[in-house]
């Protein structure tokens, strides 16, 4: 059960980051046209292995930080944003 909270906590922080960073109008200005910083599917990816790298650093989840699961979980977040955010 704690490991399935633990997922959860991963997914809603990696779709609420993608939602800001790609939807949102406080990087509005900042964000490059290029379809990569547009792209849910892609943010979301990035994110991930973002907070993957982060994870030492928070009690949400843990993670242990490596290669296999940086991809894992990188694309975790990429399909869990993408599907998500086309609800």
């Amino acid at each position: 059960m704690h490991r399935l909270v633990e997922a959860l906590y991963f997914i809603l922080a990696s779709w609420g980051i993608t939602q800001i960073l790609v939807y949102s109008r406080l990087f509005e200005k900042i964000r490059p046209a290029a379809y990569f910083f547009n792209c849910p599917m892609c943010v979301g990816f990035w994110v991930g292995v973002v907070l993957m790298i982060l994870n030492p650093f928070t009690e949400l989840f843990t993670y242990d930080v490596s290669v296999v699961n940086a991809f894992i979980l990188g694309s975790l977040a990429s399909a869990t944003s993408y599907a998500l955010c086309m609800l």
